[in-house]
């Protein structure tokens, strides 16, 4: 007689399998909301049946089954026809999982689950919707947190992703299995997706709020795709870079959450661990030789994590690496990141010449006026340094990132700027 699991373990079997459940019983019933119905309902019977019988061989399979079949019946129910057998003739079957297992196969679930992100990520639909769809059905995460993390009312945050949902099933989009070409396509569009929902976490200074939470959250989606598909180098590069940020989350703020800039950081607080697994993802990508934006980033942090001390860093290779940043994946913001690198290199009235031309169209960026404000006050440019950092101040994503620039207006007004300080 098996042993009946535990609460716990059940729950963590539920959230493991949810992803393959959710993405095979969309391709099979195209319709977002009767999927997330249909696993819902699996779950509910899948609280009731394991502790009792044990759990299956495959979880994700029983789910799938299970799931389908109840929203069959329900369907059926619905239109006044036959209804299927009971709930023990449908869930304890025992020659029913492993054949379904066996048509469930790997590549199945590789394309169910990129189809699923995909869906969640349609062009049709803003970030913040993406985001909020693919927390609640992919992650699975309940509306409350999420609207937690987005500093939202719960109705306002059931309305965005019904909204979404809507969108969705009035773009009719293709289910059948997609080529290389467009499963690369979609590799993309999913990549971005997955760092948006790390960037949402990644401004807040409570490392214990809703809102920071969505970092692991990314992690987890990034660990999934590429646990799903291996050899993808542009996936390792992106949870080599997640994995490196998120390493220095216990140094990048203050007791009063104010952000600590990186050369000021203790090193000895970053998650050595995180970065080891990190160096070892860059290593294995490399070795793909297909170099990508994320790779090229994730090589950059990585620059950051290797060196003991501020002033040991390799500014020559985080230049060279931002110059290939440009080539891969051409942008303002790149630019501007590698116009540290120049200071450092070349010093700030080099800095400064290189970034006179972003100012267009980086005219509401923040770090813009915040780099930009630190090149003028390293020349002693104060004047023009109080223009930018109030400029600066104006465009705080986070109160914390205006109280920052907001010491360094007052530091003006007291003493000179410390020579060899980075913006």
């Amino acid at each position: 007689m098996p042993q009946p699991p535990e609460p716990d373990w059940i729950e963590a079997r539920l959230v493991g399998a949810r992803p393959q459940a959710v993405a095979a019983l969309l391709r099979y019933f195209r319709d977002l909301d009767l999927a997330e119905e249909a696993f819902q309902e699996a779950c509910l019977r899948a609280l009731k049946s394991w502790p009792k019988n044990g759990p299956p061989r495959d979880a994700a399979s029983w789910l799938i089954m299970v799931g389908r079949n109840a929203a069959i019946d329900h369907k059926r129910k619905q239109a006044r026809l036959t209804a299927l057998p009971d709930e023990e003739a449908i869930s304890d079957r025992e020659d029913t999982e492993p054949d379904i297992a066996e048509r469930l196969d790997a590549a199945d679930y590789r394309d169910d689950i990129l189809r699923l992100l995909f869906v969640c990520c349609h062009p049709d639909l803003p970030a913040t919707q993406q985001i909020a769809l693919a927390l609640r059905i992919v992650s699975g995460l309940p509306v409350p947190r999420i609207a937690a993390a987005f500093l939202v009312g719960d109705r306002a945050m059931e309305q965005r992703i019904t909204r979404a949902k809507a969108r969705i099933a009035q773009a009719d989009i293709p289910f059948e299995t997609p080529g290389p070409i467009e499963r690369s396509e979609r590799f993309s569009v999913v990549s971005a997706m997955i760092y948006l929902v790390f960037n949402e976490g990644y401004t807040d200074a409570n490392p214990k709020s809703e809102r920071a939470k969505l970092c692991d959250e990314a992690i987890r989606l990034a660990r999934l795709m590429l646990r799903l598909f291996p050899a993808e180098a542009e996936m390792m590069g992106l949870l080599a870079l997640l994995l490196l940020q998120h390493s220095r989350q216990k140094a990048r703020f203050d007791e009063a959450g104010a952000p600590i800039l990186l050369e000021d950081q203790d090193r000895s607080l970053w998650n050595q661990r995180q970065i080891a697994e990190a160096f070892a993802m860059i290593d294995k990508a490399m070795l793909h030789r297909q170099p990508g934006p994320y790779q090229i980033q994730a090589a950059i942090a990585a620059m950051h994590a290797r060196a003991e001390r501020p002033e040991e860093t390799n500014w020559a290779g985080i230049d060279e690496l931002y110059q290939a940043l440009e080539r891969h994946a051409p942008s303002p913001v790149v630019t501007l990141n590698r116009s540290v690198a120049i200071w450092k290199l070349h010093g700030a009235e080099a800095a400064l010449e290189m970034i006179a031309p972003l100012a267009e169209p980086l005219e509401g960026y923040f770090y813009f006026h915040g780099v930009r404000g630190n090149l003028l006050e390293q020349l002693g440019r104060n004047r023009e340094a109080r223009d930018a950092f109030g400029r600066a101040i104006a465009l705080a994503n986070t109160p914390a990132e205006a109280a920052h620039i907001r010491q360094h207006l007052d530091q003006l007004e007291v003493a000179p700027p410390p020579p060899g300080r980075a913006p």
